[in-house]
């Protein structure tokens, strides 16, 4: 039996050799080794924690895509009522890890980032919450998109894409500070918007 591969030596499985599908462990690394070199150009010697989660979020973001254009084609087909839902406040959260459970890649992501030598949960923990208002209504508005989903409605969300997300509360002393806004939208990889003006 071979002795476990230690941390420095998984990191150098991140090769730009054999890329192929997304069935297994093995196809999910060779795409996170992909978006890693070609999308981000980056390789093991210079990548920091923030690149990895940027090559895990491409990988599942692709999968989604896929799924999403499937589903198109679907709607264009069958041509099913459609519901367009308009919020100004969107209440989503994290995303990465919900996408993930959604397309039943966390326990394959989890187990190809760790025989890379990665911890999913610090990757995970790179993401903003993408809370676009003040919390309440913002996050009704999610909870009826995912309702919709769930139903298997052809269902849009639309709503004003914030550069900041809802406000970061600090109390100092007893006194409330809350003008520590985040940055979520550097960090997003799993919002659409919509490129076509028309």
């Amino acid at each position: 039996m071979s002795k476990p591969l230690s941390d420095h030596e998984r990191k150098k499985q991140i090769s730009v050799r054999g890329l192929a599908g997304v069935e297994n462990i093995s196809a999910l690394k060779q795409d996170f080794n992909r978006h890693l070199h070609f999308t981000l150009v980056k390789d093991r010697n210079v990548a920091t924690r923030r690149d990895y989660f940027f090559a895990l979020a491409h990988t599942v973001r692709e999968h989604l895509i896929g799924r999403w254009i499937r589903t198109q084609q679907h709607y264009y087909e069958k041509d099913p009522k459609r519901v367009y839902y308009i919020s100004l406040e969107f209440y989503m959260g994290r995303t990465l890890q919900n996408t993930m459970v959604n397309l039943a890649l966390e326990n394959a992501c989890d187990e190809a980032m760790y025989q890379l030598g990665l911890d999913m949960e610090e990757l995970q923990d790179m993401e903003e919450d993408a809370g676009l208002g003040n919390g309440g209504l913002g996050r009704l508005a999610a909870c009826f998109l995912d309702s919709m989903a769930s139903l298997g409605l052809a269902a849009y969300g639309y709503g004003i894409r914030y550069e900041f997300g809802i406000f970061n509360q600090k109390i100092v002393n007893g006194w409330q500070y809350g003008n520590c806004m985040t940055a979520w939208l550097i960090l997003s990889q799993m919002d659409f918007h919509n490129l076509d003006p028309d």
